[in-house]
Formats: structure tokens, sequence, C-alpha cells
């Protein structure tokens, strides 16, 4: 067994699709109409075939709630890999990117949580 999709809940996925794709530099997989919204997912550039991530629409109620609870308390929605937190997190903020944690080293893992600009919190995370 192995994880194949995962998502996130996004207040416009179109806003979404270009932050994720243009900003953190993931590539888009699917897009599939479904009536006002789509099946909306990325994937790492370096692993096509491997998890996708679906921009999925805020729309049930309890989503909001939900995701105003987790922002307010510092709670990432999300937890993305990367080689250096530090080299990501000089080329997102170059880029405009808003950091709720900047690159904090606990032990053998560093982190730093960021605003993705959708509603959510996701930290970028290197394990050494």
């Amino acid at each position: 067994m192995r994880i194949h999709l995962s998502s996130v809940f996004v207040d416009d996925q179109d806003k979404a699709l270009g932050f994720y794709t243009d900003v953190l530099g993931f590539v888009k997989k699917a897009e599939v109409p479904l009536g006002a919204d789509r099946w909306l997912t990325v994937v790492s550039p370096d692993d096509p075939d491997g998890t996708e991530l679906l921009l999925e629409p805020d729309g049930h109620p309890a989503v909001r709630p939900y995701r105003t609870a987790l922002v307010k308390d510092g709670i990432p929605a999300a937890s993305f890999a990367v080689d250096d937190v530090q080299a990501e997190f000089e080329r997102l903020r170059g880029l405009g990117v808003r950091f709720t944690q900047e690159p904090l080293v606990t032990g053998p893992v560093t982190t730093a949580v960021l605003d993705d600009t959708c509603g959510n919190l996701i930290q970028i995370v290197h394990s050494a």
C-alpha cells in the first residue's frame, strides 16, 4: 500500500494552481471539469507518477472553520520535503511568500512554515 493522493482545501483553484506551480514548483497533473469546480492535481516534477496533491475546493461548510482553526493555531495543512530548508526559504521569500515560521532546526529536522495564499499553512521540511 502507498499514498496515491492527498489534498489541501483551497479558496480559489486558479490562484492555488498558480501558487503551487509558479511559486512552489509543482506541475499540473490532472484537470477535469466537475461543474463549477475541477479535479485539479499537481505533482513534483521530480516524480511525475508519484503522489498527487488535489487542490480541492473549500465549499463544504466544515472546511472554513477547520482551516481557520488550524491557521490560528499555526498548524500546517500539509508538509513538503525539500533538500535545503534555508535555501528554499530564501528562494520563496524572494518571491514574496509570507512565512509564519522561519527555518527552525530541531535535532535532525529543519522546518519552516509558509502561507499558501489560499487559506492554508504549509510546512517545508528536511530530515538529516
